[in-house]
């Protein structure tokens, strides 16, 4: 294993967070079967006296997991320079078999874990907790994932071994490479760049129409999603070209380097933000009638205005990368 800070700060982290959300499932358990506020047993005022701080510990539970996948990003860069064949985040990730399982694995439980905080916060405001048994069956199948992750995050560190030579990202996004990331990377650029802005001008376009009138939160939730879905496309097919100047090179994990001015982490956390924003908006849509959540609309709206602004964020620094590039496609 390498003995890095933030390998450790991981691995550890990550751990207390496993057993965290383990002990919470325990207590999910109990919620759903026994919440009842109706009644004044004593196993109802002690599941109530529970249940913020349980809340609260999990929250912050939610929030490092979030995070955990930047700095995640950053150590399988950062431990680049010790691996033979390596220049980014993509050859470290290239070492073992549990890499980019691990990348995909932990992008699902960001997405997953902002979408609980934003269940959660919502549950908070209404005095009855009307959405308690919501956020705790997400909690159940979230936990799963999580320990997952423990398991392959300890793998992937563990088995580590300085002597082997990896792939470069020129080899692993190179069109003569096999699986899903070379597939993309076969895209043309100039299409999916317009696919990607009519998507996310439809979804402006839908979310000032909810604020206008308070309807269209589904649909606006599904331009969310696909707005994302092909952001991460033209992370791999597009924008990559652009940045580097370099029609080949489709790696995008560079752009997270000194010299590229660590875009990357902006187009990323844009990305990610966004797509959590704007699919809490509809989720939450199906329970704007619950009495007790009268405050939800005005929740609503500020995810929808910060999806809005998060995804215009993400276009707009896409097509200055585009304008302002010494590279021309056409």
């Amino acid at each position: 294993m390498i003995l890095h800070p933030s390998v450790i700060a991981l691995i550890c982290g990550s751990l207390l967070t496993s057993a965290i959300m383990l002990y919470a499932s325990f207590f999910a358990l109990r919620i759903i079967r026994r919440w009842d506020l109706s009644s004044g047993s004593e196993l109802q005022l002690e599941l109530e006296h529970r249940t913020y701080l349980i809340s609260t510990i999990m929250a912050c539970g939610m929030v490092f997991q979030a995070l955990s996948l930047f700095l995640f990003i950053h150590t399988a860069d950062s431990l680049s320079t010790l691996f033979k064949g390596a220049m980014c985040a993509a050859g470290t990730l290239n070492l073992n078999m549990f890499g980019y399982p691990l990348l995909l694995l932990k992008l699902a439980i960001f997405l997953l874990a902002g979408l609980w905080l934003i269940v959660n916060h919502s549950d908070n405001r209404g005095y009855d907790y009307p959405l308690i048994r919501v956020k705790y069956l997400l909690l159940l199948g979230i936990t799963p994932l999580m320990v997952a992750e423990s398991l392959l995050l300890g793998l992937y560190f563990g088995l580590m071994k300085p002597h082997v030579i990896t792939s470069c990202c020129g080899s692993l996004f190179g069109t003569e490479a096999k699986g899903l990331a070379p597939a993309l990377a076969l895209i043309p650029e100039v299409p999916l760049l317009a696919v990607l802005a009519t998507v996310v001008t439809a979804l402006l376009i839908s979310g000032a129409g909810y604020l206008r009138s308070g309807r269209g939160a589904a649909l606006f939730s599904v331009l969310s999603l696909t707005a994302f879905l092909c952001g991460a496309a033209a992370l791999v097919s597009a924008l990559p070209v652009y940045i580097y100047a370099l029609p080949s090179h489709h790696c995008p994990f560079c752009m997270l380097q000194r010299e590229y001015g660590f875009s990357g982490y902006v187009y990323y956390a844009a990305l990610l933000g966004g797509a959590v924003s704007g699919i809490g908006a509809g989720i939450l849509q199906r329970f704007r009638r619950i009495g007790s959540l009268a405050s939800l609309p005005a929740f609503q709206r500020s995810l929808v205005i910060g999806a809005m602004l998060l995804f215009a964020l993400f276009m707009a620094l896409a097509f200055w990368q585009v304008w302002f590039s010494e590279l021309r496609l056409t």
